[in-house]
């Protein structure tokens, strides 16, 4: 069933424990920050105020005691906005304390082959997302069977590591 965006929205206000997010794309250049990557793209500092409004987001939750986390599956070498993404998104998020894991399939293969993009709220609301080919956001579903995204979330983590250790061997 498709979601409202406030009602997506609202789920990162109403969730108690935890939300996880799987991130299955090399490019989301289209579905938001596009200013700041194009910065990026030519070389500009990073903006003052970059990913300020999800930075206050994340702060309320984390500061509640809520956990923000994420799995992105992804080959080597990384795509430029992947470099954006990585380099400027996760270093500034986890700031805030949203948490991110690597799932690096560039030497072995991917054990989540097919899994669609997903948020999931405290193993009770999964919301699924798809994307056109350019990294634009078509649309969410409100995903019913939610053991199986469970299951996803743990086979993804189990096969993850920490982004600071990945960054720390990969990152430019």
């Amino acid at each position: 069933m498709t979601i409202s965006p406030d009602a997506f929205g609202r789920l990162f206000d109403d969730f108690q424990q935890e939300a996880f997010r799987l991130e299955t794309l090399d490019d989301y250049s289209k579905s938001g920050s596009v200013d700041a990557y194009q910065a990026f793209l030519a070389g500009e500092s990073k903006p003052a105020d970059y990913n300020a409004r999800w930075l206050a987001q994340v702060h309320r939750n984390t500061d509640a005691g809520r956990r923000m986390y994420r799995v992105h599956i992804l080959t080597r070498p990384l795509t430029r906005y992947l470099q954006f993404e990585l380099g400027w998104g996760y270093r500034t998020n986890a700031t805030a304390g949203e948490e991110f894991f690597i799932l690096d399939i560039t030497e072995k293969s991917n054990p989540l082959d097919g899994v669609p993009d997903f948020w999931m709220f405290d193993e009770s609301a999964t919301v699924s997302m798809t994307y056109d080919d350019e990294g634009g956001f078509l649309g969410a579903e409100e995903e019913p069977d939610v053991q199986k995204w469970i299951h996803w979330r743990d086979t993804a983590l189990s096969h993850a590591e920490p982004f600071a250790d990945w960054w720390e061997r990969h990152g430019s």
